[in-house]
């Protein structure tokens, strides 16, 4: 499976702040472990065009019919800003 080019630097920002990370091949990209909460996240490279960040046919059902937590970043700032917003 390819992975997005800025992946690494968000896992690297979500371990720093204390997350546990493992990366997913499916449904999503990591799942993220963060004082006793568990978030599901679905890595998109804002460098890329629009058309390129779109979720898959196969993501866009699976976001719908979760009945837990899912969420798209593209950047470390919005994926330490998901898993820390719940405790401020």
């Amino acid at each position: 499976m390819r992975r997005d080019e800025n992946e690494p630097e968000i896992v690297q920002a979500l371990e720093a702040i204390g997350c546990t990370v493992f990366r997913l091949d499916f449904p999503c990209d990591l799942l993220v472990g963060y004082r006793a909460r568990n978030f599901l996240i679905e890595v998109k490279d804002s460098g890329k065009s629009p058309s390129r960040r779109k979720l898959t046919e196969t993501q866009v059902a699976f976001f719908k019919d979760w009945k837990g937590q899912v969420r798209k970043v593209e950047t470390p700032e919005e994926a330490i800003k998901l898993v820390t917003k719940a405790y401020k």
